[in-house]
């Protein structure tokens, strides 16, 4: 189940990457990159630990699906209300 959860976190550390790279913000990139490997670090090493359960990448890949509505829903909504200075229903 923790991966589950890394997965999560970890979509939502690359879709602030995806941010901070189109914006050219070159420190934040940097620094988003390393958490993002560090994730992976711990991620590959569960997996491969236990490379016979096709479970545990199952969960993790859900987790990571999970993770990438989350975070693209609440990017897309931060602009919306940044883009109509707060009334949303401009939008719909």
């Amino acid at each position: 189940m923790t991966l589950f959860f890394i997965g999560v976190i970890e979509m939502v550390i690359v879709t602030a990457w995806t941010k901070v790279v189109t914006k050219t913000q070159v420190l934040a990139s940097g620094a988003i990159t390393m958490v993002n490997v560090l994730i992976w670090y711990y991620v590959l090493q569960q997996i491969v630990g236990d490379i016979s359960n096709w479970r545990i990448a199952f969960i993790y890949a859900a987790g990571c699906a999970v993770g990438t509505v989350i975070s693209v829903y609440l990017f897309k909504r931060y602009e919306l209300v940044n883009k109509t200075d707060g009334n949303i229903t401009e939008q719909y």
